[in-house]
C-alpha cells in the first residue's frame, strides 16, 4: 500500500473530524430529544419576518426590498427640512433570539472552518446545515421564523458585510460613507441623492469593521498605518482610515460600489447622457481605431462611459486594459485585465507605468487604462503615436483643463504626441432642472498644432445645450478621415451612421441592456451588417419586440 502525501493525510483526516463531530451532534439530539424540521420559508405559513410602523416625523415615499423576505429600505420625506431619509428595516430579535444568536456565532465559526475546507460547498446551504445541527445541539425549539431570522444574521455577518449589507445590496446606491463614531452612514442614491440613513457604528463597531474591510481585500490598516485603499471581494472600491490619527471623529471609509453588470451604450441614451447620433459617431470611430479620452469631475460616469463604448470593439480583436480598481467588464473573447498591485513583503509596488509598459510587449490593438494621472500617460501616448488604439479617463472639466493637465507636472505629454488623440469626451454631474443627472458637455476633436501659434487646436462635434437637454450636432474632421481612408462618398458615410443608428434605437426600444446581448448583437453586425440591418429595419416596420 502507498504511503499518503501529507495532502492526502490532512484531507482524510479532516473528513474524520467532521463525521465525528456529526456522530457527537446526533448522539446528543437524541438523549435531548430535540428535533427541527427545516422548511422553505413561506411567509403565509410562518409569518412575516419583518415589522416595520414607519419613522416618526416623515412621510414615506419609497419602499422596495434589497434582501427579500428579511431586509427592505424605506424611504421617507421631511417636508419642512426638505430632506429625505434612508430607513434600513431588518428582522427583530427578541430576548431568546438575541441570546441564541450570541451563542451561535461564537460556536459555529469552528464548523464554518471545517466545512470550508471540505471543498466548495454552498455558502448558504453550509450555513443553513450548521444552525439546523447545532439548534439541535441546544435542544432548543424554534418555528421558522425564528430559524430564519437567525439564519439572516448569521449569513449577514459571515458572508456579507453586517449591518452595511443591505446599504451594499441596494443596486440604486453608487457611495456608501461613513464620518466617524456614532456619525449616521450617508448614501449615494440615484434618485435621491445624498441621502442620510439608520444605520450608525459605535467606536468598537466601526475600529473592527475598517480592518476587517481591509482584511478582506488583502491590505493592512493599524495606528500605525492608518490609511489604506482597498478593493473589496466583491470589486467595490474602499478609502479606509482607522482611529482618529487622520479622522479626529473616529474611523471613517467610503465605498465605492461596483457593479456586476457594466452599463451599455443604450443604457447611457436612456439615462440621456449621449444621444443615438453620439453614439453611431463613437462606435464608428472606434471601429476605425480613434484613440479616446474621457475626462469630467468626480462621479461623472468617465469609467462607465469608457467601460460602454468599449463594447464596440471589433470582435476577436485584441485588449488589454490596465486599473488601479477593477472596474471594467468586457464580454470580449481576446481580453486580457491586468490590475496594479502593491508591494508585498519585499517585492516592489506594480504600478499602471509598469502594467502599460508590460502590455505593449503583448501587441494589442485596443488599450484601455482606467485613469491617467502620471508617467503612465507618456507611455500611453507613445503607444498612440506607435499606431495603438488608447481608451482612458481623466480628471479635467473641459477641453483646455485636459490640455493643460497633459502638458504640464506631473504629466508632461509633449505637444507634438498630444495631436495622436482623436476624440475627446468631456462629462459631468449636472442638473436638468431639480433632477441630478450626467451629460456628456462636449465632444471634441484634437487637430493638431496650429503652425502659426504653435497652440493645440481642437474643433467641437457635439456640445450639450443645458436650456432644451439636447445636442448641438457640428461638422466632423474624425468622419471625414474615416471616409477618406475607406474612398466612400459624403452619402455612404451618412449610410454608414444611419445604420448604426437604426441598430442602436433597436435595441433601445426592445430594452436590450444586458451587456452580453448588446455585444452579441454588436459582433453580429459586425460579421453581416446588411443582414443585420435588414431584420433590424423589418422588425421595426413590422413592430415587432424582441430578437432572439
Amino acid at each position: 500500500m502507498s504511503s499518503l502525501s501529507l495532502e492526502e493525510f490532512t484531507h482524510d483526516l479532516t473528513v474524520r473530524i467532521r463525521d465525528f463531530r456529526r456522530t457527537l451532534r446526533r448522539t446528543a439530539e437524541m438523549l435531548r430529544g430535540s428535533t427541527i424540521p427545516v422548511e422553505d420559508y413561506d411567509p403565509r405559513e410562518h409569518g412575516s419576518l419583518v415589522s416595520f410602523t414607519g419613522v416618526s416625523g416623515y412621510r414615506e415615499v419609497d419602499r422596495y426590498w434589497v434582501n427579500a423576505p428579511f431586509a427592505f429600505v424605506s424611504i421617507n420625506y421631511d417636508p419642512e427640512a426638505n430632506e429625505h431619509r434612508y430607513h434600513v428595516v431588518e428582522p427583530e430579535l427578541d430576548d431568546l433570539e438575541t441570546e441564541l444568536l450570541e451563542k451561535l456565532f461564537s460556536d459555529i465559526r469552528q464548523s464554518l472552518i471545517y466545512r470550508r475546507e471540505m471543498g466548495d460547498e454552498p455558502a448558504e446551504g453550509v450555513l443553513k446545515d450548521e444552525l439546523h445541527e447545532l439548534l439541535e445541539v441546544y435542544g432548543v425549539e424554534v418555528d421558522m421564523a425564528t430559524y430564519y431570522r437567525l439564519f439572516y444574521y448569521l449569513y449577514r455577518s459571515f458572508r456579507g458585510f453586517g449591518k452595511l449589507d443591505p446599504l451594499m445590496a441596494d443596486p440604486n446606491i453608487e457611495d456608501v460613507s461613513c464620518d466617524g463614531y456614532d456619525l449616521p452612514i450617508f448614501v449615494y442614491h440615484e434618485e435621491y441623492t445624498d441621502v442620510e440613513t439608520n444605520v450608525v457604528y459605535d467606536e468598537e463597531e466601526l475600529d473592527s469593521l475598517v480592518v476587517r474591510l481591509a482584511q478582506q481585500a488583502g491590505q493592512h490598516v493599524s495606528v500605525g498605518e492608518p490609511v489604506s485603499e482597498a478593493t473589496l471581494p466583491d470589486g467595490s472600491r474602499a478609502e479606509l482610515a482607522l482611529g482618529e490619527e487622520v479622522t479626529p471623529r473616529g474611523s471613517a471609509f467610503t465605498i465605492r460600489k461596483y457593479a456586476e453588470e457594466p452599463f451599455t451604450p443604450v443604457d447611457l441614451v436612456n439615462y440621456g447622457t449621449f444621444s443615438l447620433d453620439q453614439m453611431a459617431y463613437l462606435w464608428l470611430a472606434i471601429e476605425n481605431n480613434k484613440s479616446l479620452i474621457f475626462a469630467g469631475g468626480t462621479a461623472s460616469g468617465k469609467t462607465t462611459s469608457m467601460n460602454a463604448i468599449s463594447m464596440f470593439i471589433p470582435p476577436r480583436s485584441k485588449v488589454l486594459t490596465i486599473e488601479d480598481t477593477r472596474e471594467l467588464t468586457l464580454y470580449h473573447d481576446n481580453w486580457l485585465s491586468s490590475v496594479t498591485r502593491e508591494r508585498l513583503d519585499e517585492g516592489a509596488d506594480i504600478t499602471m507605468y509598469d502594467l502599460l509598459r508590460s502590455a505593449l510587449r503583448h501587441r494589442p490593438e485596443y488599450i484601455a487604462v482606467g485613469e491617467v494621472r502620471g508617467e503612465e500617460a507618456m507611455t500611453l501616448f507613445q503607444a498612440m503615436n506607435t499606431g495603438h488604439t488608447t481608451y482612458s479617463t481623466m480628471h479635467a472639466d473641459s477641453v483646455q483643463t485636459v490640455i493643460n493637465r497633459l502638458e504640464n507636472d506631473p504629466i508632461n505629454v509633449p505637444r507634438a504626441m498630444i495631436q495622436s488623440l482623436d476624440v475627446l469626451s468631456i462629462q459631468a454631474l449636472t442638473y436638468v432642472g431639480k433632477e441630478r443627472v450626467r451629460r456628456t458637455r462636449t465632444i471634441a476633436e484634437i487637430d493638431g498644432i496650429d503652425q502659426r501659434t504653435g497652440d493645440l487646436d481642437y474643433s467641437t462635434t457635439f456640445s450639450w445645450q443645458a436650456d432644451s437637454d439636447t445636442f448641438e450636432k457640428r461638422d466632423s474632421d474624425v468622419l471625414d478621415d474615416i471616409r477618406e481612408s475607406h474612398g466612400w462618398s459624403r452619402s455612404d458615410l451618412l449610410s454608414e451612421l444611419r445604420d448604426r443608428k437604426r441598430v442602436l434605437q433597436y435595441l433601445r426600444e426592445n430594452d436590450v441592456t444586458d451587456y452580453r446581448r448588446f455585444t452579441a448583437m454588436v459582433n453580429e453586425y459586425y460579421a453581416d451588417p446588411d443582414a443585420v440591418v435588414e431584420r433590424v429595419v423589418d422588425d421595426m416596420e413590422t413592430n415587432v419586440s424582441g430578437f432572439e
